[in-house]
């Protein structure tokens, strides 16, 4: 580089312009002295490093400025604990948020690179396990673009969801080492780290004054190292920070040990220490990950704790204003022990009275609740509980005691509500009730969806509800269009700002004015068109990928989610026999040509769940390989399901099968995805499906099956499976077909526990929804035989999504829960 080419580009970088020209600059500058790298030299991940490193330098100049401004005005901040980040790619979606897209390709492509091929070297931060983590990086999005001062906390795990590998059908976990070439977007921050303890015990003393004191001593203590994520709003200069904690010994080894020889003793405590956030949600099978588990939980939360109140005492003197600057939201029950930390360290470290430190802690937490299933509520048992975290076993034994107090007088003599409000269960083993403690130790509660939050209070938390009805309320999920639309599907991001302007992606209800649209016939063609670009894109990724061929012009029709018994990945599979059979035994009465994709992973230690891949790719084997139906249907398995390879599937996908039993389902998001992109939806009336069928009008959804109050009527009467197979020929020959070997003729009984918990006990229903479901499929397959009907609808589906923004689902949060303006 000639010195005045250093000069000028000293100049760009500094100014943080962005041009095609100083992105080209910066880029060439951090290759070469960040990187020590050239155009020669360099390979393609070092290509996507520099163009990182550009991008960034744009990021931090605005991140610092955003900071120093909270800072000043002192203003309220959220905070939004969540044990799970489901953060995926970030360079597309920071370049779109800066508005500097078109600038990077060009700049990229003016030194003869493809910005495709630098982008695909990025690895997915897979830091969740599905929605959950999904939502929360939905959010810290939405936040940052509508300028909420807010910080999110979680783990930085050296491993993140497992990689998926198929073999011979079954699922193989492999270790997903998202930081193994480095993490361009991070910045460690180790004059923030935090002393984290575990074990120990607890010793009573008396102050000058006779009051009880607590001291928690002989702990195991790890560190917590954080690592600051930038996140950027939308085109607003505005950039919010996710905090992740990084576990660290607080020994390096021991010297004695080290010293004799024995090198392994010399560095156990710090790989024990460290295991901590080594990898996501470890199995909690043996006792051994139960505790790891919970240790997790603790550690962040009590890092999170700590770092919050550090903030806090940087800009304001008295403790007792906590409730007036910040809100700290619970993300599920995972952080549930942030409450239990605050009243320690009030209690312990500031010297609070209890009822001050109590109504401090109550004022600062809301709670979102995001499961309908009893058996899905996180509990503890008391004994792991205590070994661990002795203190905070005393804090929770007095809450509980203050809370039933407060029940007692409200229903003296009720002792069956005295048992089943208290946040301890009694029983041969007793557990600590973590969502009745969330509950009890926060000023809101809130459900993800209209019905989740109604099934909330009619049901799982009914007696709560009746005791604090005003802490209740609703926030449906939303999922942010920059990333599922804008960025995931440039072909239709183009056309809607061609006919509508770009004002949608700050305001998705301006959507609402492709409705004036669908009757334009050019219009429709030009959707369907972008519609069949998208699903060619998707063919050859899978033809690289998997070296399996697709018909574009066959429905697309898709099931990607988490791997459970719930979500009905099962009732899909028989669908997809029953239309083998059809083609085999009366071809006539095939009516459209599909290619069925399903992707999703399974929690390593759920065999059903497990069980079902290998069924779903059992099935695709002998569909796949009948030539006298494979250019009808196809099945694939979509392997390693991720956030980058959803980003393709939603915009080519023509219909969304969102099937979970009624009740079930919180709320989906993925849901939302497909809608978005302009992908029907084939759904229970089940979590978010209620509200998108009530936005887009029931003949433009495809509605099937027993709706929730349905399922508890069936379910107290007495439900037998049995008797819906008997009265169901298409279903008693997919049983027969099944318990024959067909799909699996090397080992006739490997699907015998699929049949076996159907056939007993059908806790979902598969059965009794089977004909329903085929029959609604029917109504699919006719009505896209009109192509121009289909697009109407399609249309419509787009129009109509703008409730299901995230940005929406902010604005009520910061409305309703955090007291907090936005733009």
């Amino acid at each position: 580089m000639s010195s005045s080419l250093k000069k000028q580009a000293d100049w760009f970088v500094s100014t943080k312009e962005m041009t095609k020209e100083a992105l080209r600059l910066s880029f060439q500058m951090n290759r070469q002295y960040t990187l020590s790298k050239d155009q020669y030299t360099a390979t393609m991940h070092d290509n996507f490093m520099a163009l990182s490193l550009a991008i960034r330098d744009r990021i931090v100049e605005r991140w610092i400025k955003t900071q120093q401004g909270y800072h000043k005005k002192n203003v309220r901040r959220v905070y939004y604990l969540s044990m799970e980040f489901l953060i995926g790619r970030l360079m597309g979606n920071n370049m779109y948020n800066l508005g500097i897209e078109a600038q990077a390709t060009d700049a990229l492509d003016e030194l003869g690179l493809d910005m495709e091929k630098v982008r695909e070297e990025e690895v997915d931060a897979g830091l969740g396990n599905g929605g959950l983590g999904r939502l929360a990086a939905c959010f810290l999005d939405s936040m940052a673009s509508l300028g909420v001062p807010a910080h999110g906390y979680g783990i930085r795990y050296d491993y993140g969801i497992f990689h998926q590998k198929i073999k011979e059908g079954f699922q193989v976990e492999l270790p997903d080492e998202w930081l193994r070439s480095g993490n361009p977007w991070e910045f460690e921050r180790p004059e923030n780290t935090v002393n984290v303890r575990f074990y120990g015990q607890i010793q009573e003393d008396h102050d000058q004054k006779g009051k009880l004191k607590y001291k928690w001593v002989n702990t195991h203590d790890v560190l917590a190292v954080p690592y600051d994520f930038p996140v950027p709003g939308y085109k607003n200069d505005v950039v919010n920070t996710l905090r992740l904690w990084s576990a660290r010994g607080t020994e390096e080894f021991d010297f004695d040990y080290f010293k004799s020889g024995d090198y392994e003793h010399a560095v156990y405590k710090k790989i024990l220490s460290e295991n901590i956030s080594k990898v996501l949600y470890p199995s909690d099978e043996r006792s051994q990950g139960k505790e790891l588990r919970l240790k997790q939980e603790y550690f962040f939360t009590a890092a999170s704790m700590s770092d919050i109140l550090r903030r806090f005492k940087s800009e304001n003197p008295d403790l007792n204003d906590l409730p007036k600057k910040i809100v700290i939201q619970l993300n599920d029950t995972h952080p549930t022990l942030g409450i239990v930390e605050l009243m320690r360290l009030l209690l312990d470290e500031y010297d609070f009275e209890w009822q001050t430190a109590w109504d401090i802690t109550t004022k600062v937490f809301a709670y979102t609740n995001h499961t309908l299933m009893p058996e899905a509520l996180e509990c503890w048992s008391i004994d792991l509980f205590e070994k661990l975290l002795p203190r905070h076993m005393q804090i929770i034994y007095d809450i509980n005691a203050h809370f039933l107090r407060s029940v007692a007088l409200r229903y003296p003599g009720d002792n069956d509500r005295l048992s089943r409000m208290s946040i301890i269960e009694e029983g041969h083993s007793k557990r600590i009730r973590m969502a009745y403690l969330a509950i009890v130790g926060s000023s809101f509660v809130n459900g993800v969806s209209k019905l989740h939050s109604d099934l909330l209070q009619e049901k799982l938390f009914k007696d709560f509800y009746e005791f604090y009805p005003e802490k209740f309320n609703n926030k449906t999920n939303g999922i942010t269009q920059r990333r599922w639309l804008l960025k995931a599907n440039p072909r239709l991001s183009s056309l809607l700002k061609e006919k509508l302007g770009d004002s949608w992606v700050m305001d998705l209800y301006k959507l609402e004015k492709l409705n004036t649209l669908k009757s334009d016939k050019a219009f429709r063609g030009r959707w369907m068109d972008i519609k069949k670009q998208n699903k060619e894109a998707l063919v050859r990724y899978i033809k690289s990928s998997m070296n399996i061929s697709l018909d574009p012009e066959s429905i697309f029709d898709v099931q990607v989610k988490r791997i459970h018994e719930y979500k009905r990945q099962i009732l899909f599979a028989f669908y997809i026999i029953s239309q083998y059979l059809k083609l085999k035994h009366n071809p006539k009465e095939f009516i459209y040509p599909r290619t069925f994709m399903i992707g999703g992973k399974a929690a390593p230690s759920y065999h059903m769940a497990k069980l079902t891949i290998k069924f779903i790719n059992s099935i695709a084997d002998i569909i796949n390989q009948d030539k006298t139906v494979n250019d009808k249907i196809r099945l694939i398995f979509l392997e390693n399901y991720r956030v980058s390879l959803a980003e393709k599937i939603f915009p080519a996908s023509d219909l969304s099968e969102q099937i979970s039993t009624a009740g079930t389902e919180a709320s989906g998001t993925g849901n939302m995805k497909f809608m978005m992109n302009g992908a029907l939806t084939v759904g229970t009336l089940d979590g978010a499906n209620i509200e998108m069928a009530q936005a887009v009008g029931e003949e433009n959804i495809f509605i099937f099956g027993l709706k929730s109050h349905e399922v508890d009527a069936l379910k107290h009467k007495g439900y037998h499976p049995q008797a819906y197979i008997d009265q169901n020929p298409m279903l008693k020959e997919v049983f027969k077909l099944i318990q024959s070997g067909f799909f699996s003729p090397h080992d006739i009984k490997l699907f015998a526990p699929i049949i076996h918990s159907l056939t007993q006990h059908d806790t979902y229903l598969v059965c009794a929804d089977f004909e329903s479901y085929c029959q609604t499929q029917d109504q699919v397959s006719r009505m896209y035989l009109n192509k121009d009907e289909w697009a109407q609808k399609s249309i419509i589906n787009v129009a109509q999504s703008g409730y299901f923004s995230s940005d929406r689902t902010i604005r009520e949060y910061s409305k309703e829960i955090w007291k907090i303006p936005t733009f």
